[in-house]
């Protein structure tokens, strides 16, 4: 659970400055903290269709940080929990310890938005069509909206995801509307879509592009690139890495960003 990064309009006057460029800076570490399964998704902010195998779990620790020109804002940590408790279905839930820096304030930390999804492959892939998969995620409305640390409201993102494998190659990508019940946030459109390839049988990596569409109201689109990939350092432990940066309007939504975590399969 690869999400939003943002920041705050220059339409707002003084009086809502300080108010809030908190809560968008903290959307960057909740957006870049939407889930993914074990080769596809983390690191990256695209999502795959693929789910966890049948009665596996997967378990990260990890970090995700995003910086503007307004501060920084993420994860130290957050914990992911996967779990397929069917074929094609898998059960997901992210606890974050978030933080949010804005410039020349206080840093808060706390806990924040816990995030709970369900993965579902409808489509099984062949040699000549790809996988098709759907993974709604509910943001809670549990971290402190007064200090940065929460959306004040649940969000609800309804997706489609496809993929594809061509030998050492493998691409996946789509994308989805955002719902939202915060008051500082717009319902919203994300897409997304990622690349990568197997480098070895420990090393594998990829690169990816997404769009959002207007999530804060004077602020504008975003769009945004990751490079990374994921370490196999046997069966269970995996390292996963990715960094990043706006290309639309970086300054307020994404100067700089990163995701970094260990995970165990089992």
């Amino acid at each position: 659970m690869k999400t939003q990064q943002l920041d705050h309009p220059n339409i707002y006057n003084m009086t809502n400055h300080r108010r809030l460029r908190r809560i968008p800076l903290l959307l960057g570490a909740c957006f870049a903290c939407m889930s993914f399964s074990a080769l596809a998704g983390p690191p990256f902010m695209t999502d795959d269709p693929e789910p966890v195998e049948y009665q596996h779990h997967e378990l990260y620790i990890a970090s995700q940080q995003t910086l503007t020109r307004d501060g920084r804002a993420g994860t130290l940590p957050h914990i992911e929990y996967n779990y397929g408790p069917a074929p094609d279905l898998h059960l997901h839930i992210i606890v974050p310890y978030v933080f949010n820096s804005p410039t020349g304030e206080a840093t808060q930390r706390g806990l924040g938005d816990i995030e709970l999804g369900v993965k579902y492959r409808f489509v099984q892939e062949t040699e000549t069509t790809p996988m098709v998969g759907t993974f709604p995620i509910l943001l809670t409305n549990t971290g402190d909206r007064d200090k940065g640390l929460g959306s004040g409201g649940s969000q609800l993102f309804l997706p489609i995801w496809i993929q594809k494998k061509w030998g050492e190659w493998q691409s996946y990508g789509g994308g989805g509307y955002w719902i939202s019940h915060s008051p500082d946030i717009k319902n919203h459109w994300f897409a997304g879509w990622q690349i990568q390839k197997e480098i070895s049988e420990h090393l594998t990596l990829g690169a990816e592009i997404f769009h959002s569409t207007e999530q804060v109201a004077g602020q504008g689109a975003s769009t945004g690139f990751n490079v990374g990939g994921y370490y196999n350092i046997d069966e269970h432990n995996h390292l996963l890495f990715s960094a990043g940066r706006g290309l639309q309007n970086a300054d307020l939504t994404n100067k700089f960003s990163s995701y970094l975590a260990y995970q165990l399969t089992w």
